[in-house]
C-alpha cells in the first residue's frame, strides 16, 4: 500500500505518507485502536480517506483492498470512533498573544487586538428519514444539518458543534454551544468575530447593519469607506473572511459533504467532528490546504435577519450586555476613522484582493 509515487499517494490519501504513518500511530496509541488478524490500521485508515475524501463508496473499497462490504463498514467506523476519541485533543486552544494577522497589519491593530478568530454556521447536505424530515430543511428548500464552528486566523478549528437541524437559527446553536460543560469557551477579554445572523455582544463582534459590508461593495476606484461605519465593516469582514476560507477547504478536502453522506444521521454528525480534527492535524503537519476556496452562495455574505429573530433568544441581561457591544463598537469604529490615513484608504478599497488570496 505505501509503494509508489508519494505524490500519487498524496492524492489518494489527502496527505504524504509520513504524515499518514504519524497518523496511525496516533491512532494505535491513543484510541486504542489495534490491527486485527486480517487488517492493520493503515489499510482501515486508507479505507475512512478514501470515502471521505473522494466521496467514494464501500463497493469501490471492496474491489481497492479486496474486502467485504461489512469489513469496509467496520473498518469506516473503527477509524470513525477512534478520531472522535483524539479530535478534542486537535482542537486549537486559543492563546492570549495577539494573532499574527492582526498584530502585522495598521487596518487592524490596535482596534482588533484582543480578537481570537471568527465563528459561523455552515450547511452540510443531510439524508434524513421519517416525520422529521421538514425540521433540517434549510431556507434554500434543501436538507441538511447546520454546523456551527469556530476558527482562528491560521484556518484551524478551534470548536465544532454539529448536528443541528437546517432550520435552527445560528444564534440558537450558539447558546447551545455555550451552554454545555465542555462547549464552546470564550477566554476573558476575548471575543470572535461574527455576522449579522448573530447579536452583537462584548464575546461577540457583529457588523453594523444597514451599512454596506461585503468585500465586493468596496472593491474598484471610488468604492472606499466614506465613513466610520463603513471603514469598520469592510475591516470586519477583511478578518471575518477567514471563517469562509475554512469552511471552503472543509469542504474541498472531504468531499463527502458535498452531498448527504449514506449515514444514519447520528454518523453524520459525528463524521464532521472527526473530519474537524483531522483537518486541523494536516494544518498542523503538513500545511496542505492546496485546496481552492469554494464560497457558498449561503455565505458569500453574512445572513441579516430581523432584529426581532435575534432577540427571541436574548435575556434581559443579554440585552443590557448588547447595548453595552453596541457603543464598544461604535468607539471601535470611530478610533479607526479617526486615525486612519490617506494610504490606509487605499489598501482598505483593495481588502478584497488581500483577504481572498
Amino acid at each position: 500500500m505505501m509503494d509508489g509515487d508519494p505524490s500519487q499517494f498524496r492524492q489518494l490519501y489527502r496527505m504524504y505518507p509520513d504524515v499518514f504513518i504519524k497518523l496511525c500511530q496516533i491512532i494505535r496509541e491513543k484510541a486504542h485502536v489495534d490491527d486485527t488478524r486480517y487488517t492493520t490500521v493503515e489499510e482501515m485508515l486508507a479505507t475512512f480517506l478514501i470515502i471521505v475524501g473522494h466521496n467514494d463508496r464501500y463497493c469501490n473499497v471492496h474491489e481497492r483492498f479486496g474486502r467485504s462490504h461489512f469489513a469496509a463498514s467496520q473498518n469506516f467506523n473503527k477509524i470513525l470512533r477512534a478520531l472522535n476519541t483524539i479530535t478534542p485533543d486537535m482542537m486549537v486552544k486559543p492563546t492570549g498573544a495577539i494573532p499574527a494577522k492582526i498584530r502585522e497589519s495598521t487596518r487592524f491593530y490596535p482596534y482588533f487586538k484582543d480578537c481570537i478568530g471568527a465563528i459561523d454556521g455552515t450547511h452540510i447536505p443531510a439524508m434524513i428519514r421519517g416525520k422529521d424530515v421538514s425540521y433540517y430543511r434549510n431556507r434554500h428548500g434543501v436538507n441538511s444539518q447546520n454546523v456551527l464552528a469556530a476558527c482562528n486566523f491560521d484556518l484551524q478549528f478551534i470548536y465544532v458543534l454539529s448536528g443541528w437541524e437546517g432550520s435552527a437559527h445560528d444564534s440558537k446553536i450558539l447558546s447551545d454551544a455555550l451552554s454545555r460543560p465542555n462547549g464552546l469557551h470564550v477566554p476573558q477579554g476575548k471575543y470572535f468575530l461574527v455576522d449579522c445572523g448573530f447579536a452583537n455582544r462584548r464575546q461577540f463582534l457583529a457588523p453594523l447593519r444597514d451599512v454596506r459590508y461585503h468585500l465586493k461593495d468596496f472593491g474598484g476606484e471610488g468604492r472606499h469607506p466614506r465613513n466610520a461605519d463603513e471603514l469598520f465593516n469592510l475591516r470586519h469582514a477583511s478578518l471575518r473572511n477567514v471563517i469562509e476560507c475554512i469552511f471552503g477547504i472543509f469542504k474541498s478536502r472531504f468531499t463527502i459533504f458535498k452531498t448527504a453522506p449514506p449515514f444514519q444521521f447520528q454518523t453524520q454528525a459525528e463524521l464532521v467532528l472527526a473530519c474537524a480534527g483531522l483537518h486541523n492535524f494536516l494544518r498542523k503537519e503538513c500545511r496542505s490546504d492546496e485546496f481552492p476556496v469554494e464560497v457558498e452562495e449561503g455565505n458569500v455574505a453574512p445572513d441579516v435577519e430581523n432584529d426581532t429573530d435575534i432577540l427571541e433568544y436574548l435575556s434581559q441581561s443579554q440585552l443590557s450586555q448588547r447595548n453595552e457591544a453596541n457603543i464598544w463598537r461604535t468607539n471601535i469604529a470611530n478610533a479607526m476613522w479617526q486615525s486612519r490615513h490617506i494610504s490606509e484608504t487605499d489598501q482598505d478599497g483593495q481588502a478584497e484582493t488581500e483577504d481572498n488570496t
